[in-house]
């Protein structure tokens, strides 16, 4: 291989578990057939060149008028308060442009609407993913002049790629939570290469069961969310990343109270506080007791062994985040999958946004950020702009910092949560691949 081309080193870890609502793998799964495989990727020639600036006009019956791309990837409206001019931009893979308008009324045709928001997707024009589904032009400020997004890792027999990604950007490494992903390196003049893949196994000791969140590093130490497994409780854990027997449990009760299943955390910019979800899905999925305590999001001091609740009053409170400069903290809900209980798409899946009180950290004014159409919002990350992401049923949805939906990595599958390695690139975990879209934004800082 030209040595040139960048490498993926992957390792998997033992002893983790399937999506929010899913059903746990056997445990021979869970440690022997989580393997990657080789792709080889080949350039891929730019679909159309073309950006849109945003103006208001009074009326315009053609939204799109000026813009030098194909008729069959533009979903037409009889009337907008949009316009849009051209100016030079080269789009990697195919690229849907959906003026929000051209859907507000659908008419009684038989079958127009969909039933389900879980294996039914919002693709009018049918388009092949992997590819950028643009609801608003600020989207393009995401994606810059030439995104591109392709799987870079893959095993259509088994979801081995679904939660806990960590970068850590001392050594460019993206731990995922059966991996680790290893110098996930831009290529020159943002060509496709080839990627060389490897996979390690990562061995962690028995005490850490069913890792479903990750977030850091801290002090250098990945923070790991473990949901438990039968009698080990579910715990927060740091773990040295270059020796993983080197791990310690930091916390696994609350005042001599287990909690249900420990589900995802962030650490608290300039406090330093971790923050945590505690929600049954280890119930719900069969290897986790009854509930014993309500549904809530924690704070825990490491220093002084403090642990309070923060916020309760979420169904099921799965992904959490904080703003940049950490005086909002967002949550989402993830009631709609309910493990064996089944889906109820009548119940959340909504992203609620709170106030963090500057003296208590507590969580307060809750209100709704946004509502997802599709699946469920599961982990959830913020941009350097203020831009909120989050894995749902048919890729990543993206939505401004006043909640308005303005694009899609829309992957036509599940996808559970992501993490920014760096600036302009963003992994993607979604089950049965990993993919890496090469973009313009880049991520807070997560370490602390």
């Amino acid at each position: 291989m030209n040595p040139t081309q960048p490498k993926l080193k992957l390792k998997q870890k033992s002893n983790s578990h399937r999506a929010a609502g899913g059903s746990s793998p056997p445990q021979s799964l869970i440690t022997t057939m989580a393997k990657i495989t080789l792709l080889t990727l080949f350039p891929v020639l730019a679909a159309w060149s073309w950006s849109w600036s945003y103006s208001r006009a009074s009326t315009n019956p053609d939204p799109f008028a000026g813009i030098s791309i194909p008729r069959q990837s533009v979903v037409s409206s009889s009337q907008t308060f949009l316009q849009f001019t051209a100016t030079p931009h080269i789009l990697y893979y195919t690229t849907q442009v959906i003026n929000p308008l051209s859907f507000t009324v659908l008419g009684p045709s038989p079958t127009p609407f969909r039933t389900s928001s879980i294996t039914q997707f919002f693709n009018p024009t049918n388009t092949t993913p992997p590819f950028f589904q643009i609801f608003h032009p600020s989207f393009l400020s995401i994606l810059g002049p030439s995104p591109s997004i392709r799987s870079i890792a893959s095993n259509p027999g088994f979801a081995f790629a679904h939660e806990a990604p960590v970068w850590d950007e001392r050594t460019d490494e993206v731990f995922l939570r059966v991996m680790m992903v290893r110098e996930i390196a831009k290529s020159p003049s943002n060509q496709v290469r080839d990627v060389n893949v490897t996979v390690t196994k990562l061995d962690l000791p028995d005490s850490i069961q069913m890792t479903n969140g990750g977030t850091g590093p801290f002090k250098g130490a990945l923070l790991l969310v473990n949901s438990g497994r039968a009698n080990i409780p579910p715990s927060l854990a740091l773990v040295d990343p270059q020796n993983p027997s080197n791990t310690t449990v930091v916390l696994d009760n609350f005042f001599g109270r287990q909690f249900n299943s420990l589900n995802d955390a962030k650490i608290h910019p300039g406090s330093g506080k971790i923050f945590f979800t505690d929600v049954p899905y280890g119930f719900l999925n069969n290897f986790r007791f009854d509930p014993l305590m309500p549904n809530q999001v924690y704070r825990f001091d490491p220093d002084t062994g403090n642990v309070r609740v923060v916020a309760d009053g979420i169904v099921r409170p799965n992904g959490i985040a904080f703003s940049q400069d950490g005086n909002t903290a967002f949550v989402t809900d993830t009631a709609t999958v309910g493990g064996f209980l089944g889906n109820n798409q009548t119940l959340p899946a909504t992203i609620y946004a709170f106030d963090v009180d500057p003296q208590t950290q507590a969580f307060k004014n809750k209100r709704v950020f946004a509502y997802t159409d599709t699946g469920i919002p599961d982990g959830i990350q913020l941009d350097s702009e203020g831009n909120v992401y989050s894995g749902c049923g048919d890729g990543v949805h993206v939505w401004n910092p006043e909640g308005t939906l303005i694009g899609k990595f829309f992957l036509g599958s599940l996808s559970a949560n992501m993490a920014f390695a760096g600036k302009g690139r963003l992994v993607i975990m979604a089950e049965t691949n990993v993919y890496l879209a090469e973009i313009a934004a880049g991520g807070i800082n997560l370490a602390f």
